[in-house]
């Protein structure tokens, strides 16, 4: 059973997780042991705890912690969960909580890029996408258009960042993601020797288009995405085995990276 709070003390120190601490502070929360992370609305939070991560406690508005948010509650234990009034916790959190319960809840290991992919046929890779939105919407293009994992490189948003997991609609619990390594660019060596073609999305004269039947027959293929505004760089498109180009209408030069994602997924899907 839940461990219901009246919220009045409010320099509790694990309440710093729902409006105080950055990203990056709940990701090294526990350091050098895993952090945390804080989840948004009933649905994210229950495909948390389906994926197996593990509650430590959560905020909910009075009225609907015993009514329609109850049964996400129950969920999770007994774990500590601060109730009060709608406008103290809005005044609290700094935003409208209009979503639902909040919880924080404790990281997983995440695995190598070479166990994510060791029987994948169809990758995404993000070089520097810092958008928590736009990794949000790709996690969940993924899920649901046949690729079997994302790899970040470093300073790409995290998929457990409060916003990217919502826009994920949770997705990001059950998709296998991971990091390629911990620089900023992709290393192309070491997707070939994980077995993968690499198809960089760009916008370059000598690009083959999406449609190109080669790219459909490739066995296993690392689809290439780059930062917002910038692209791909220079050196990860020349190194690329293709470089591919989504036809535009006259006029219109490009397509937002979670959306190029998502018509990328759907063309490149392994057949």
């Amino acid at each position: 059973m839940p461990q219901f709070i009246e919220l009045t003390d409010f320099s509790l120190p694990i309440l710093q997780a729902f409006n105080a601490l950055s990203e990056a502070q709940l990701l090294h929360y526990y350091e050098p042991d895993l952090g945390i992370f804080v989840a948004e609305s009933a649905l994210v939070i229950g495909r948390a705890l389906d994926a197996g991560y593990e509650p430590i406690a959560l905020i909910s508005e009075r009225k609907r912690a015993f009514a329609q948010e109850a049964a996400i509650l129950e969920r999770c234990g007994d774990v500590p969960v601060y109730i009060q009034d709608e406008e103290v916790l809005n005044d609290f959190l700094g935003f409208k909580l209009i979503r639902g319960p909040l919880c924080v809840m404790r990281r997983k290991p995440v695995p190598d890029a070479e166990t994510l992919c060791k029987n994948a046929r169809r990758i995404a890779v993000l070089e520097h996408v810092t958008n928590p939105t736009n990794v949000g919407a790709i996690v969940r293009s993924a899920a649901a258009l046949g690729i079997e994992a994302v790899l970040l490189t470093e300073g790409c948003a995290d998929p457990l960042y409060r916003r990217a997991e919502r826009v994920s609609m949770g997705t990001a619990f059950r998709m296998p993601w991971g990091y390629l390594s911990e620089d900023r660019y992709i290393d192309l060596d070491k997707l070939h020797r994980m077995g993968f073609q690499t198809a960089a999305m760009a916008l370059r004269e000598d690009s083959v288009s999406i449609a190109d039947p080669a790219l459909r027959k490739e066995e296993k293929l690392a689809i290439l995405l780059g930062e917002e505004g910038y692209g791909l760089c220079d050196e990860t498109i020349r190194g690329a085995d293709y470089t591919v180009l989504i036809p535009m209408a006259p006029g219109i030069d490009s397509l937002n990276v979670a959306a190029a994602s998502a018509v990328a997924f759907w063309e490149l899907r392994s057949r």
